[in-house]
């Protein structure tokens, strides 16, 4: 119940107030993205954690001039691979082997197998399905800011090229796909914050099979 009590309690924030977030609470954010379940455990994405105001500067133009750009404590970018290659994804199936200190048949036939489909598919569908990936970390992420009390806005509205220009990620072979920014509300600019939160019945949103 404490978890739904919480769940309840946030919303997108429109408006915050630049107070930090302490560092523990961003630690546990971090630790809950790194939790989350990929695909085939390829965690293909990875996360820009921005402080530097001057850089949060930049992306708030590109970002439809949203003010929680520049007024959170903390901006997350999850960028995902542009492509899989089989370094990357040996470098994931080597960890697997040297964190469990053995290897396994079956598994090493899994990366096998990995290893001739996904390097040979197009770049865009392997990048749609990596990004697919780092929204569930998002996802968990935005309910490990509610758990601990912080306040977070799910942002695709930007401009994923300029971002990535800002951010240098092309050259690393990521492109930016969701963006949170995490702080806290500032409830007197905020024309959200006491609105009810409107869901559909779950009539209409679950189906049961027996």
């Amino acid at each position: 119940m404490e978890l739904l009590e919480k769940l309840q309690w946030r919303y997108a924030a429109k408006a915050m107030n630049g107070q930090k977030v302490p560092q523990e609470k961003i630690d546990n954010i971090i630790e809950a993205i790194s939790l989350a379940p990929t695909s085939s455990g390829l965690q293909p994405f990875e996360v820009l954690v921005i402080t530097n105001q001057e850089i949060k500067e930049k992306i708030k133009p590109v970002s439809w001039d949203q003010s929680v750009i520049t007024d959170c404590s903390h901006l997350f970018v999850f960028a995902a691979w542009d492509t899989y290659t089989a370094d990357r994804i040996n470098k994931m199936f080597d960890l697997v082997n040297e964190v469990r200190g053995f290897e396994n048949e079956g598994w090493e036939n899994y990366r096998k197998m990995l290893l001739n489909i996904y390097p040979n598919r197009d770049a865009e569908e392997n990048f749609n399905h990596a990004a697919k990936q780092a929204y569930i970390a998002f996802s968990q992420a935005i309910t490990a800011c509610a758990f601990e009390g912080v306040d977070a806005t799910p942002l695709e509205g930007f401009s994923p090229e300029k971002v990535d220009e800002i951010l240098g990620l092309k050259e690393k072979g990521l492109r930016s796909c969701v963006m949170l920014p995490v702080g806290y509300r500032d409830a007197e600019n905020d024309w959200l914050v006491n609105l009810k939160k409107v869901r559909k019945s779950k009539e209409d949103l679950v189906t049961v099979i027996d």
